[in-house]
């Protein structure tokens, strides 16, 4: 048997979730919550993308003689701006739309900066150990120990608000989660069968990290960075809304909250729609990633399937005593 065929005998199955796409659509549909969740998103992302397309106004349109328009069911509402308008006539619905495109970019970006950083610090402090390992995860509790909201503020006002720099510092202070994540279970493989047998035959480090550890880390990070995407919209939205996050004429959903907040007791839906997306946004992602998380962990399959037998057997015994 050749080394190669030896290390992949003992590498040990990756979760088939990808394998049986009916399946998982199956499972998903059975799961309400989490298919309406995944509807959501879907629907966001689409209007993300095709923003210019779908938004009935450019969002940065004034007119002063349509300011404050309360939305179309209401006195004085109108068809033309479904939503309402702001205090500088602007079309809300339009606003909310395009704000879609700025706060999912910045948290897909953030997501993915930070993923990549935390994962290659965890992958080299796990593997590594010793005092390498020791050196990094004391760097990660001391930055873990900084308010995150004081330090983003304070990086921001000295660089200066921006949609990149707002990128730059969620992602310098959101990885060290990844990093412990990525970390734990490194640390916990790193004296499995199949990746000793992998050092035994003389494989390099960088093969043994890529080939045999990473791959079986793939789906606890997904899981991690769906969640991780919520906390990013948040924090970009609690930015934002303080004046260091999107600038004006651009738009996002904290933005737009901070800009009528002024107007709260005479026109509430310039805060409450944006309010409203922020919350299905987040929403929609914890239910979906809740699923994924069940879907992609073994041990947590055989909980659901347990639970689930156990409640048919419950209700063949009512079927059967009634």
């Amino acid at each position: 048997m050749a080394a190669s065929d030896f290390t992949a005998s003992l590498t040990p199955p990756i979760p088939a979730t990808t394998s049986a796409p009916r399946s998982a659509i199956s499972e998903l549909l059975h799961d309400k919550a989490a298919a309406i969740g995944l509807a959501f998103i879907l629907l966001i992302v689409f209007l993300a993308l095709f923003a210019p397309l779908v938004a009935p106004y450019d969002p940065a349109a004034q007119s002063i003689m349509a300011r404050l328009k309360p939305p179309v069911w209401m006195a004085r509402g109108t068809w033309e701006h479904l939503l309402g308008t702001d205090n500088l006539g602007r079309d809300v619905l339009s606003r909310i739309i395009w704000g879609a495109r700025a706060t999912l970019t910045i948290g897909a970006v953030t997501c993915l900066l930070a993923a990549t950083l935390g994962t290659v610090v965890g992958l080299w402090a796990g593997f590594i150990g010793g005092r390498t390992d020791s050196v990094l995860m004391r760097l990660v509790d001391i930055q873990v120990s900084f308010p995150g909201i004081l330090l983003i503020l304070l990086v921001v006002a000295v660089l200066g608000p921006g949609v990149w720099t707002l990128v730059a510092v969620l992602s310098v202070t959101n990885w060290m989660v990844y990093a412990r994540l990525v970390r734990g279970i490194v640390s916990s493989t790193r004296q499995t069968p199949y990746v000793e047998a992998a050092e035994v035959i003389g494989c390099r480090p960088a093969r043994v990290i890529f080939r045999h550890i990473l791959p079986n880390i793939v789906s606890p990070l997904l899981t991690l960075a769906i969640l991780e995407f919520t906390n990013i919209v948040l924090a970009e939205a609690a930015v934002s809304f303080l004046g260091f996050g999107v600038q004006p004429p651009a738009t996002s959903w904290g933005l737009d909250v901070a800009s009528g907040r002024d107007y709260l007791f005479i026109a509430w839906w310039l805060v409450t729609f944006p309010g409203l997306a922020i919350v299905v946004t987040v929403l929609s992602i914890n239910l979906f990633a809740n699923w994924l998380r069940v879907t992609t962990d073994p041990e947590e399959r055989e909980k659901r399937f347990a639970r689930a037998e156990t409640a048919k057997r419950r209700r063949a015994r009512r079927r059967v005593g009634a």
